[in-house]
């Protein structure tokens, strides 16, 4: 199934200049969901990851079901000030912007193996955010798994230490 063609592309959002790759059309999709679900859980598998390090929001829809999928542990990323314990926290640079994430102090500990997921990478700021996080924790990034990946903005690039994998490059 080429999974490809259940990305829409939205242009000026979120703002002028932006053309925003909206994955709804896969979710919308039973099977297209399941293979998607099935392919980064197999490479989280075959890596070894024992948590799954997604970030808000959109990671969040299949790196919950990735970690069911393989039996791992799911660590949300979320923006600052939404977590209700300790956090540790990193910032990134956007395509379109600067942001943050947080992490939850005890949710990486070192020795866990964590597949960083994310939707999508782009300029890879929001993944090699999640990265710093883990290591900082003493945690092993084993991978990097997405959905699309924007090869033009150079994320790859910015993970570079990590292995990468992404389901389609658009």
């Amino acid at each position: 199934m080429d999974l490809t063609g259940f990305v829409r592309d939205v242009p000026d959002f979120p703002k002028a200049g932006i053309v925003f790759k909206d994955l709804t059309p896969l979710l919308l999709d039973a099977s297209a969901l399941e293979r998607a679900v099935a392919e980064i859980g197999r490479y989280g598998s075959d890596r070894g990851a024992d948590l799954v390090l997604a970030a808000e929001a959109r990671g969040f829809v299949l790196g919950g079901a990735v970690a069911a999928r393989i039996g791992a542990g799911f660590v949300p990323a979320r923006k600052p000030g939404r977590l209700p314990w300790a956090t540790a926290s990193a910032s990134y640079a956007l395509e379109y912007g600067v942001d943050a994430l947080e992490v939850h102090a005890d949710a990486l500990a070192s020795g866990r193996r964590v597949l960083v997921h994310d939707d999508l990478v782009a300029t890879g700021g929001t993944a090699a955010a999640m990265c710093e996080l883990a290591e900082q924790a003493g945690a092993e990034v084993v991978g990097c798994a997405f959905v699309v990946e924007l090869p033009a903005l150079g994320g790859r690039e910015r993970l570079a230490g990590h292995d990468v994998f992404s389901l389609m490059e658009l």
